[in-house]
């Protein structure tokens, strides 16, 4: 094997895993605080805020993510008449589809909270809704965490779906570097390494936060 194929194109195979990084990190920012409403949604006493918060959950779970991806990248441009680009279709699918499955955590780590929490609050004159951001939000994170994590690490492995756009992240670029120098066995052994090291420490956080939390 000649690793210095690997050593050669660094830089490249380097600017495809931060757009990997970047793409993965902009989705968690955005589907986190979307999921914290859905979630609320999800648990709320109204059925015509609960009804549609459920639709949308169970439609996105019950798709899978390339479907979503192509659907922003060649439905909405033929629906507005505007080109969406490959980066935007590529980020706008992943969080709307991930925040579906933020949506079921944050209201798994809700429900551990308790009622008795939100109608402390709601006696307090607090809404419904200053109470679940307030009182309930920040004691539901806590329980949550190594979950967000764990689901933080399949968001950054889902990036490698952003070939499919021709979106330039890491696995794509290890493919480009591959097409040209003919070196598959030590470039993909080397995409591997890098995702296993990537996931394996989130992973790795995700379970000491939750002996932690066992401890306490």
């Amino acid at each position: 094997m000649d690793w210095s194929v690997i050593i050669n194109n660094l830089p490249f195979l380097m600017k495809g895993l931060w757009m990997s990084v970047k793409l993965a990190t902009l989705v968690v920012i955005f589907a986190f605080p979307l999921a914290c409403l859905i979630a609320v949604g999800r648990i709320s006493t109204r059925r015509w805020v609960r009804y549609p918060s459920a639709i949308f959950v169970n439609a996105m779970r019950s798709n899978p993510l390339i479907l979503i991806v192509f659907w922003f990248f060649f439905l909405v441009p033929l629906i507005t008449g505007k080109p969406v680009g490959d980066f935007a279709s590529v980020m706008i699918g992943f969080v709307v589809f991930f925040s579906a499955y933020f949506t079921e955590i944050i209201r798994s780590g809700i429900q551990s909270v308790g009622r008795n929490q939100i109608q402390a609050g709601l006696s307090t004159g607090l809404t419904y809704f200053q109470t679940m951001r307030m009182i309930i939000l920040p004691q539901a994170l806590r329980n949550m965490m190594p979950a967000l994590i764990t689901e933080c690490v399949i968001v950054f492995q889902g990036t490698t779906i952003a070939y499919v756009v021709g979106l330039r992240e890491f696995l794509n670029s290890t493919f480009l570097i591959t097409e040209v120098t003919l070196r598959p066995a030590e470039l993909y052994t080397f995409a591997a390494f890098v995702y296993f090291v990537v996931c394996f420490a989130g992973s790795s956080l995700a379970r000491q936060l939750e002996k932690r939390q066992v401890r306490t």
